[in-house]
């Protein structure tokens, strides 16, 4: 177990140093941050297109992530060799995969919940379509410039990792931020919390969890271009599953079989239930959240069969 442990948390601190992941982290927050202004041109449906684009920016960046993360800490480790220095002690094949998937769903938690905080933050800031609150709007992207601000002033002072430092500054600052605003009456033009899309945001790291654990598994045997076309394919397609394949469940047949294997990611896209004014029941969220833990499970179970006569030693 102490292995096991140790081998998570270093890959989570590998995932969290590389600059492409404060990189991309920085630009989703950005871009949803930026929402709000861009909403002025929606007549009435500001806070729809608010939540909707917020939604799209954290799924697609996090498909990117899941499969930078899995690369950087896997295929990469396999490739130069370093992998033999864990086999050499005693970690198993079996906890190597399992810590290290544990370790890129850790790194991929801490991105998806900072995206979910600027979306709320952003819906409440999108409360009036001709009136937005820029001093909220202002004290946000300082937030992100003074957490690399603090990242850089680490790095050169104890040679402190500047991704890292950074994302852990965003990590604190950004939920102090979003408490103080609930708290404090800073803007009349805020809109008050916006509870009803918590389940939503829940579902979406449920499926970003679900890529993160196919992008794993796709890594024990792919490089980083190979996986990360494969890891759009399988995503492209679980979007239009109930189109093509919905039809033939139940059935014995090639295309039942691709609609159970398959991920379909319209089940943890609620978007349009919430533009609906639809509240998720937390009984849906619970059983997805089921179906995620089953489908982990056949991913690590798919990914040490993978791995266990993949050659290290070259």
């Amino acid at each position: 177990m102490r292995n096991f442990f140790n081998v998570a948390l270093n890959t989570f601190r590998e995932s969290l140093r590389e600059p492409i992941f404060f990189i991309l982290l920085c630009s989703a927050i950005v871009l949803i941050g930026f929402f709000p202004s861009l909403a002025l041109f929606v007549f009435r449906e500001q806070q729809k297109f608010v939540i909707d684009s917020a939604m799209a920016t954290t799924l697609s960046f996090g498909l990117i992530i899941a499969v930078l993360c899995a690369a950087s800490t896997i295929t990469r480790e396999i490739n130069n060799g370093t992998v033999l220095l864990m086999m050499s002690k005693p970690v198993s094949r079996y906890n190597f995969i399992f810590a290290k998937t544990a370790g890129v769903l850790a790194a991929l938690t801490i991105f998806v919940s900072l995206c979910s905080l600027a979306t709320i933050l952003s819906v409440q800031v999108a409360g009036d379509q001709f009136n937005i609150d820029f001093f909220s709007t202002y004290a946000y992207y300082g937030i992100i410039a003074l957490s690399s601000t603090i990242g850089a002033f680490k790095n050169f002072i104890s040679k402190k990792s500047f991704p890292e430092s950074s994302v852990y500054a965003i990590s604190i600052l950004l939920p102090i931020f979003i408490l103080i605003i609930q708290f404090i009456p800073i803007s009349d033009n805020l809109l008050p919390f916006p509870s009803e899309i918590i389940p939503a945001l829940i579902l979406l790291l449920f499926a970003v969890w679900t890529m993160g654990a196919i992008t794993v598994t796709l890594s024990t045997k792919l490089d980083l271009i190979a996986n990360l076309s494969v890891s759009c394919f399988i995503f492209c397609l679980g979007l239009i599953s109930d189109y093509f394949f919905s039809a033939y469940a139940g059935t014995f047949s090639l295309k039942a079989l691709l609609y159970a294997i398959i991920p379909n990611w319209q089940f943890f896209w609620l978007a349009d239930a919430l533009a609906n004014k639809t509240p998720i029941p937390w009984e849906y969220v619970t059983l997805s959240g089921l179906y995620v833990i089953i489908y982990l499970f056949i991913c690590g179970t798919i990914s040490i069969a993978l791995f266990l006569d993949k050659e290290v030693a070259r």
